[in-house]
């Protein structure tokens, strides 16, 4: 880990905002989906959308997301274009991290009145 002088300025206002950035990356199921689909290999939009049951529009539209955030890159084969993880182990490493803090907050995330799943079906 890089360290900072005390004399050093870091710019944490916008170091926070690149942070939420990222995680608005992971803030959608199927975005999430997405992720961990492609933590097995490369697939092309096609295969996503059969594996995963969601529409061409939607999974084109959560891939354009994730490339914009960084997470995931494509190239062409052919017509198609294959997606796989930009950093796999790194995305991995945040999903155990997730899990583990959720096993730790138990059903509070969910409970939550602002973003739990009351709030989300609400917003529907």
């Amino acid at each position: 880990m890089k360290e900072i002088s005390d004399d050093a300025e870091v710019d944490e206002a916008g170091a926070l905002t690149v942070a939420s950035c990222l995680f608005h990356g992971f803030s959608d199921a199927s975005r999430l989906e997405i992720l961990r689909h492609l933590a097995l290999g490369e697939h092309r939009v096609i295969d996503l959308t059969r594996h995963l049951g969601l529409a061409q529009s939607t999974v084109s539209t959560h891939l354009a997301c994730l490339r914009d955030c960084g997470l995931v890159t494509s190239r062409p084969e052919g017509r198609a274009s294959v997606f796989s993880l930009s950093h796999p182990q790194a995305v991995l490493e945040v999903l155990a991290a997730a899990e583990r803090l959720l096993s730790l907050t138990g059903e509070a995330v969910a409970l939550c009145p602002v973003h739990g799943i009351d709030a989300q079906e609400g917003s529907r």
